[in-house]
């Protein structure tokens, strides 16, 4: 559905802030009413305006009695703290109609109205892909997490992720290692971290990354808010890998949402013995793509309506441009490229993940090519 109400100025003023947390916080009235309230009067500010029988002709009585009452105490503190909250940089507030709120969010069936961000607000207009899975991860599934996070970063790709324990957090480390960066949307208040023990995580992630809720400042840490969230991490992104998800797993209802979202899903596949395996052998079976490599996540999200248009132009890098002069023509191995470039005596250090990132760059340039065997050789471009 396009949206017909007019796009407000960004930064906010103090009132339209107001009306905005007025109208998400109302009684009775969720992102559904609320945006077909938006098409009907155009604003927050319109909304209030309109009178009792304006609105009673659009919703429930009960919800048009609720938008007519006066402005509570409450609300008039927790309108006073955000605006102290957003006096810090990097600290913002985007709205439903907000010019750089993402498009893809904004058309599920029940967007956030509002997004409280803390860090890098740019972000939100790359192409994302969502990495997800297990909170209790095996060794394992915490190191194909990292591993393939860092490398759709080092892609151009940001990854976003929920920042729980296990396969979470190894998808913003690795991420953060590349120039894509990293989306947390977590479950709380932006001033709340969750969990404690992802403190230093989340400071990094605010300076380099982005945090993103929906949920007002001082929200704690409340069980069904997770859950809920998880449409918005789906809804952000054109892809989720799902890493390791048991049979019961959180990681399940993001796929879901994904799919019924109309985006990509991808499973890892693990051993039929392991019980965090049969979480995303359960998709497998129901129609997720079955990936091994970080390149089949690659070729799908270019071919991807929401992820393509948005790609941008890979960045090749001085090291990239010194690895690919020193490749020579020939067909060479990627462990025959590790022994001449890793070693100490070596000006570019590349260690095996490092090489892994600039290959995968180059090759998604176009200049570099892999062959059926496994090796690498430089593709020369027509004068």
């Amino acid at each position: 559905m396009q949206d017909t109400a007019p796009q407000l100025s960004s930064p906010l003023d103090a009132c339209a802030i107001a009306d905005w947390m007025r109208l998400e916080g109302t009684a009775g009235v969720g992102c559904r009413t609320a945006k077909l309230l938006l098409a009907a009067f155009g604003s927050p500010a319109a909304i209030f305006r309109a009178g009792y029988a304006a609105l009673a002709a659009h919703v429930p009585a009960a919800q048009a009695a609720a938008l007519c009452a006066p402005v509570t105490p409450d609300l008039a503190r927790q309108v006073a703290l955000t605006l102290d909250w957003l006096s810090a940089p990097q600290h913002h507030i985007l709205t439903l109609h907000d010019a750089d709120y993402p498009p893809a969010l904004r058309h599920i069936s029940d967007p956030p109205l509002l997004l409280y961000l803390n860090g890098r607000r740019e972000l939100l207009g790359t192409p994302m892909i969502a990495v997800v899975g297990s909170r209790n991860a095996s060794t394992q599934g915490r190191v194909n997490a990292e591993g393939f996070a860092e490398s759709l970063s080092r892609a151009g790709l940001c990854v976003v992720s929920g920042m729980a324990l296990g396969i979470d957090t190894a998808a913003h480390e690795g991420a953060l290692r590349g120039p894509g960066s990293t989306i947390a949307v977590i479950g709380t208040g932006p001033d709340r971290v969750y969990p404690a023990r992802n403190r230093a995580l989340a400071h990094r992630i605010a300076e380099t990354g982005c945090i993103l809720s929906e949920y007002a400042l001082g929200t704690p840490p409340v069980a069904a808010n997770f859950p809920r969230r998880n449409r918005i991490i789906s809804g952000l992104a054109a892809g989720v890998l799902v890493v390791e998800a048991a049979a019961q797993s959180g990681s399940l209802i993001t796929a879901q949402m994904a799919a019924e979202q109309g985006r990509e899903v991808f499973a890892m596949p693990g051993s039929i013995h392991s019980a965090l395996a049969k979480g995303c052998h359960q998709l497998i079976r129901e129609g997720a793509q079955l990936v091994e490599t970080v390149d089949e996540v690659l070729q799908a999200m270019q071919a991807s309506p929401l992820a393509r248009p948005a790609m941008p132009p890979i960045h090749i890098s001085a090291d990239n441009e010194a690895l690919l002069a020193a490749l020579g023509h020939d067909p060479v191995t990627p462990d025959a490229l590790l022994d001449r470039f890793g070693g100490d005596a070596s000006p570019y250090r590349l260690d095996a993940g490092t090489l892994a990132g600039e290959l995968l760059a180059l090759e998604l340039a176009g200049l570099l090519e892999r062959l059926p065997d496994g090796r690498v050789q430089r593709v020369v471009q027509p004068a």
